[in-house]
């Protein structure tokens, strides 16, 4: 029977050469992977376009700090409405940033899932520890085969994981755009009622200096000076307390902002907005919050995710660590050996029985948590609907009704004191209700607003397609 010569170790040196070049090039292959600034951002972008009509500027990843820093500079000299301090928060707001930086991370996340692990190199060498004997020399080259084969559903995993993170970041800047809106309009509503009571100090201060006038000369008693100095005493409080309330609302929108230095100076451009002349009809606004709502679609797709790894995680239960690699070494009194290499881990002990139990209880977590947002988005849509109908009724009520007839009595009172049937502090009584009434129109004002932002960040941060303009 003939046998087969031995190959020469050239050809064996061949022969390894060819296998580790393969090996190599599988492995550059999976590794080729790399991360772009713009990804992600530029989807959040257009989310938020759609639903705002406002561009965040990531669109390419992070601008520039200096050029951010001119353009901030730029807007807020031309005084701040409610569309420029939006625009500013989107792209300068420290908060925001630090949350559109999640994207980064989760993108790194992402390729490093798609990435092979490194293989193992290891060399043995043998010294001669007797005369006349050959040292010995052993090199072995050895990659886990088994993540060639899950490899592509980790990258899935890691592909929707990141999609789910570009949603919540989404949600985080439509949630920054209703903060923005509410402090704006708040702080609108703060300026025009500090000037009602201004108007009302000054009111009061003529009211009691006439009073101690007439006190002195004997023609009132010591119970109408003291009433009327009274007043005055507590609007001088009620003006400080609007001052403070106007420098609180001015700071919130610098920090939403990330306003500082000269920025801060800035001036309203526009005066709080009036009541619109129609309303929306609203229509499935709970449904149309669960379809629209983006922290809602990041929670729905994390459980997916999860449903998605108990079943890696079943599927490859019995499969531990599985090393394929080639084996050249060169015994003492033989030729020089080329081979595979094969270790396998025997699941024997670690079935990964924990690993699977603690998957399926994040996934049954993350359908609580699921069911417990989406009740809650429910919950907020019909809430925001309430106040924004009762807020506008409020206006209207005060508006055509209130105001009106405050002014009314204030002109009847007038008639009636220059007959002189009621005394000036009558009349002053009279003139504060209609102030009262102004008051009272400019903060049922500004609640309206408000409710109907939380009404536009409870169904998503947009009504379209699910209205219609009705009187």
């Amino acid at each position: 029977m003939s046998r087969a010569a031995p190959a020469s170790p050239s050809t064996q040196g061949g022969q390894g050469a060819l296998l580790l070049a393969v090996l190599l090039s599988a492995l550059g292959g999976a590794a080729c992977a790399s991360v772009s600034p713009e990804r992600g951002h530029d989807q959040v972008s257009t989310f938020v376009l759609q639903r705002t009509g406002h561009r965040t500027r990531w669109e390419k990843g992070p601008p520039d700090d200096a050029r951010i820093a001119s353009w901030v500079a730029d807007l807020t000299k031309g005084g701040l409405t409610r569309a420029r301090a939006v625009e500013i928060a989107l792209v300068n707001s420290p908060t925001l940033q630090a949350t559109y930086e999640e994207l980064g991370i989760s993108q790194a996340d992402m390729v490093q899932a798609g990435l092979l692990a490194n293989p193992s190199f290891g060399a043995e060498y043998g010294f001669a520890l007797t005369s006349g004997a050959v040292a010995e020399a052993r090199f072995s080259l050895v990659q886990n085969f088994l993540d060639l084969f899950v490899l592509p559903l980790r990258k899935q995993i890691a592909r929707e994981q990141f999609e789910a993170d570009t949603l919540r970041v989404a949600h985080q800047v439509l949630e920054t755009v209703a903060e923005v809106e509410k402090a704006f309009v708040a702080a609108q509503a703060s300026v025009e009622l500090l000037a009602f009571r201004r108007t009302v100090v000054e009111t009061a201060s003529a009211a009691a200096e006439l009073s101690q006038r007439q006190y002195d000369a004997g023609n009132i008693n010591t119970f109408d000076r003291a009433s009327e100095q009274a007043t005055f005493q507590q609007a001088t409080l009620d003006l400080s307390r609007a001052e403070l309330e106007l420098l609180e609302g001015r700071e919130r929108i610098n920090r939403l902002l990330g306003l500082w230095g000269a920025t801060t100076r800035w001036q309203f451009a526009e005066g709080l907005p009036a009541l619109p002349a129609s309303e929306p009809k609203l229509e499935d606004l709970e449904s149309l919050a669960i379809r629209q709502r983006f922290d809602v679609a990041a929670a729905r797709r994390q459980a997916e995710l999860f449903a998605r790894a108990v079943g890696m995680a079943r599927s490859t239960r019995l499969f531990g660590r599985i090393d394929i690699g080639v084996d050249i070494h060169r015994d003492p009194d033989g030729p020089r050996v080329l081979g595979p290499n094969l270790v396998i881990d025997l699941p024997i002990f670690d079935q990964r029985q924990a690993v699977i139990a603690r998957l399926e209880a994040q996934q049954r977590q993350q359908e609580r948590r699921l069911l417990g947002l989406s009740i809650e988005a429910r919950s907020e849509v019909r809430l925001a609907e309430a106040r924004l109908r009762a807020t506008r009724h409020a206006v209207i009520q005060y508006r055509d009704v209130l105001v009106p007839l405050r002014k009314e009595l204030v002109d009847q009172a007038l008639l009636h004191y220059n007959g002189m049937f009621i005394g000036l502090f009558q009349l002053l009584t009279v003139k504060q209700g209609e102030v009262d009434a102004r008051r009272g129109y400019l903060e049922s004002l500004r609640d309206y607003w408000a409710a109907r932002t939380d009404l536009a960040r409870a169904v998503g941060g947009g009504l379209k397609g699910a209205q219609r303009d009705v009187p």
